[in-house]
């Protein structure tokens, strides 16, 4: 027999990575509640025509995709063999594929809309918190089943929703402690770019080559939009335009003079100055930073985009987002205008277990542990246990009996804070030992005071 495994690119979670994961996931939630934000759950598999071309030809590549049942009858053999060959090279073969595990929640969220629509009330604000699937190469903070905690509204062309998009992100990361940047640029000034470069149909183009940047650098970037049909003066003014800096108000007075009068610069410019202008303070920690060199390679974007970036960690985004007016027009459902942006919960939690941010309380479980003295002992503690945990007193009774020191030290692996000792005398008495583990004191209780209010600490 092998030795178990898990596939590549996905993880086992323990009690205690699962506690700080809905940590981060009540935090989450509670944000986009404030902000009215409903829930929606899509199912893991989409049709594959729902996915493929939605990503780009990058993020086509990485799309899970499932083959057909009932391969395994012998009159299918031949012919799968031949039609696999078809999936190998990257076509579509319907008699072995029609599905795929979702690559986000952001299309999937589009199908729902393009089906429902009828039935929404619009703006229409939902939130999600379920898992994706990449085939990515894995590494640190990058895995192949991974959690996404999205928030879109559609039906709306209102930058107020971009705005409010800031708070969220703002208040979901100052909740949790964590210093960010939250980085926005706009499609608008990307294709702008492109008309400057030759031609609207430069656009994908260039944003695959610059999303590329922070992992294989400027000269790379301009080696590929060498490889991509760009002339050495059109990569020129991409490198200058990649190397604008300083504060938000002088990359947008460089930019300006870079564009020049191109009217969808000017009006993503306009954009980029109204949410810096609007945003007013942020928390503690928290900056709002245009950044040019933002692309977000995915096709459907084009307006506002946002990335974010935790501080003080060597991290990739640990969210990002943006603006798709015509998403659900891949559905045959035309002009509805959305917004949204992504958590991603997985890296989330890999920096604030870096900065050590999870506070104590997150790994709270069992409080009072009940030690087994015997059948009769074992009874009556069972009785008080069930008191306690009628008041929401998380409380576990031994299993069975056993010496003192195998159930002092049951307690002290599982990080129970209390026990509590009921022998023949505390029986015939009714009373209770209670002890503190971290402290050593205890006390001698009357069993009326577990149904009178008394908690652990």
């Amino acid at each position: 027999m092998s030795k178990p495994s898990l596939p590549q690119g996905t993880r086992d979670f323990s009690a205690q990575v699962v506690r700080k994961r809905s940590y981060i996931f009540q935090t989450i939630r509670q944000v986009f509640e404030l902000y009215g934000f409903q829930p929606l759950e899509t199912p893991a598999m989409e049709n594959l025509d729902t996915l493929m071309g939605k990503y780009g030809e990058e993020g086509d590549k990485l799309i899970f995709k499932i083959l057909n049942n009932g391969l395994d009858r012998p009159e299918k053999h031949e012919k799968a063999r031949a039609e696999f060959e078809k999936v190998l090279a990257g076509r579509n073969v319907k008699e072995i594929t029609e599905r795929a595990l979702r690559y986000d929640l952001t299309i999937p969220f589009a199908r729902y809309v393009a089906m429902n629509h009828g039935q929404l009330t619009f703006p229409f604000k939902r939130y999600q918190m379920q898992p994706v699937w990449r085939a990515d190469r894995p590494q640190k903070g990058r895995y192949r089943e991974f959690y996404q905690c999205d928030a879109d509204v559609v039906g709306s062309n209102s930058l107020l929703n971009e705005l409010e998009l800031v708070h969220i992100y703002a208040g979901a990361f100052s909740k949790l402690k964590i210093p960010v940047e939250i980085r926005i640029n706009n499609r608008k000034i990307l294709a702008a770019l492109a008309e400057l470069c030759g031609g609207a149909d430069k656009l994908t183009d260039i944003t695959i080559a610059i999303d590329k940047l922070d992992k294989i650098g400027i000269d790379k970037v301009r080696e590929e939009l060498g490889q991509r049909g760009l002339q050495e003066g059109q990569i020129d003014q991409i490198s200058r335009y990649l190397g604008i800096e300083g504060s938000n108000q002088h990359k947008m007075d460089q930019l300006q003079a870079l564009l020049g009068n191109n009217a969808l610069g000017q009006a993503g410019l306009a954009e980029l100055a109204y949410l810096i202008g609007e945003a007013g303070t942020l928390p503690a920690g928290t900056q709002l930073v245009a950044d040019f060199t933002l692309a977000r390679g995915l096709n459907y974007y084009t307006g506002t985009i946002f990335e974010i970036k935790a501080m003080g960690v060597q991290m990739g985004s640990i969210g990002g987002g943006g603006r798709y007016d015509d998403l659900t027009g891949l559905f045959g459902v035309p002009n509805i205008p959305g917004v949204g942006i992504s958590f991603g919960v997985d890296r989330i939690y890999d920096v604030m277990e870096e900065l050590n941010l999870f506070p104590e309380e997150v790994q709270t479980g069992t409080r009072l542990l009940f030690f087994n003295l015997g059948a009769a002992e074992g009874s009556a503690s069972f009785r008080s246990m069930q008191v306690l945990r009628s008041r929401g007193i998380a409380c576990e009774l031994y299993h069975e009996p056993a010496k003192f020191d195998k159930q002092f030290k049951y307690a002290e692996k599982k990080g129970i804070p209390y026990v509590a000792m009921m022998g023949a005398q505390e029986l015939a008495t009714g009373k209770c030992v209670v002890k503190q583990l971290s402290t050593g004191t205890q006390e001698t209780l009357d069993l009326s005071a577990f149904e009178a209010g008394w908690q652990p600490a």
